[in-house]
C-alpha cells in the first residue's frame, strides 16, 4: 500500500471519510454505524465496476487520454492501477474464478477494437496468461529469519507486514537480500523497496547490489 495517501483529495469511489475509517483514523461510536459504513463503502465499488462498461463505450478517446496522460510519470497513479488489478485479481480468486476469464476476453477485445478504429484491420488475437508462484519460506520461517537477524527478501518483508501477525518494526534492524537465488533483482525492485520503507517509516541504507538495511 502506498504510505502517501492523500486522504484529503476529492471523492472517488472514496470519499475522505472513507478513507479515514479504513485507515482506522475515524472511529464510529457505534456497531451499526460501522456495519453502515462498511456496507456503503461495498456498494460504491460494485457501483464503481459496473459503471466501468458505461465509460469503456462511451468516453470520449480525448478524456480516456487525459485521465492517463501522467501514467509515465505519477507513480502513486501507477500504483494505483496495480492496486486496481491486484484487488480484482483476489476477490475473483476468493471466489474460485480464474482470473484468465477476466482479463483474456478483456485483452483480446481491446486488441481487435484497437486495431479496427486505428487501421480498419480485422485482426486474430491469441492472448496468454500463465502465473508460475514459487513456493518460499512460510511466514513463520520469515519472522524467525528476521529475529535472527538474516535478511529476507523485500517481498518476503511485504508479505509478512501485510500478514499482520508479526511486526518487523519491533526489530533495530530488517537486514535485506535484494536479489533472487538466481542472483537476479526483479523489475520495480528500487521502487518497491523505497516504497516499503516508507511504509514501514524506516530508513532505508543500500549496502550493496545485493543487501539492504532498514531502520525503523
Amino acid at each position: 500500500m502506498n504510505a502517501d495517501i492523500d486522504r484529503d483529495r476529492d471523492r472517488g469511489v472514496l470519499s475522505p471519510a472513507d478513507r479515514e475509517f479504513l485507515l482506522g483514523e475515524r472511529e464510529l461510536s457505534h456497531e451499526q454505524s460501522r456495519r453502515n459504513a462498511e456496507a456503503r463503502i461495498r456498494n460504491r465499488i460494485e457501483d464503481a465496476i459496473l459503471d466501468f462498461d458505461l465509460l469503456l463505450h462511451t468516453l470520449s478517446k480525448k478524456d480516456r487520454r487525459q485521465v492517463f496522460d501522467d501514467v509515465h510519470t505519477d507513480d502513486a497513479f501507477l500504483d494505483g492501477l496495480r492496486a486496481m488489478l491486484a484487488f480484482t485479481y483476489i476477490g475473483t480468486a476468493e471466489q474460485g474464478l480464474d482470473f484468465e476469464t477476466v482479463v483474456i476476453p478483456a485483452v483480446r477485445a481491446s486488441e481487435e477494437a484497437m486495431a479496427a478504429k486505428a487501421a480498419g484491420e480485422n485482426v486474430s488475437v491469441e492472448v496468454t496468461f500463465d502465473v508460475d508462484t514459487e513456493v518460499g519460506d512460510s511466514l513463520e520461517g520469515v519472522a524467525a529469519t528476521l529475529e535472527a537477524g538474516d535478511p529476507v527478501t523485500p517481498r518476503e518483508l511485504f508479505s509478512i507486514v501485510m500478514a499482520g501477525e508479526y511486526d518487523p518494526r519491533a526489530l533495530e534492524e530488517i537486514p535485506l537480500r535484494l536479489s533472487t537465488a538466481g542472483g537476479e533483482t526483479q523489475p520495480g525492485d528500487d521502487q518497491f523497496l523505497e516504497r516499503l520503507a516508507n511504509y514501514l517509516e524506516a530508513d532505508l541504507e543500500v549496502l550493496s547490489e545485493t543487501r539492504a538495511v532498514l531502520r525503523p
